[in-house]
């Protein structure tokens, strides 16, 4: 991970940012991942209109599956799927990269599964 300055970073318009369809859903099962290089999870998660659509997450440093269920997270679904090892990712769950391993971007309150981003 680097250190970027404010004035590294390339700005995007609000229509890049349009394009990305960011969302809450709910975490509705979890299992380990042991087939993963790195210490993963597999998550399911109810995105409302968008469906329940799973992916993989290197987040098992941190995380037990049943600390998740039933949390609502952030995730990213409108990225091509992805195939890891076995196992086919249908969206970028989103986190932050720290020095235990990677935090897991949910919500401070509920909101309705697919509700996107503001």
């Amino acid at each position: 991970m680097s250190d970027v300055t404010a004035h590294e970073v390339e700005p995007i318009g609000w229509s890049d940012f349009e394009k990305v369809l960011i969302v809450a859903g709910t975490v509705v099962r979890v299992e380990p991942f042991p087939e993963a290089r790195k210490p993963a999870l597999k998550v399911w998660v109810d995105f409302g209109p968008y469906g329940e659509k799973k992916t993989s997450a290197q987040i098992a440093g941190i995380y037990k599956p049943e600390d998740l269920l039933g949390r609502q997270i952030v995730g990213v679904i409108n990225f091509p799927e992805k195939q890891i090892g076995p196992f086919r990712s249908q969206f970028l769950l989103t986190g932050f990269h720290t020095d235990e391993g990677i935090v897991v971007t949910t919500v401070e309150r509920g909101v309705p599964n697919g509700a996107r981003l503001a």
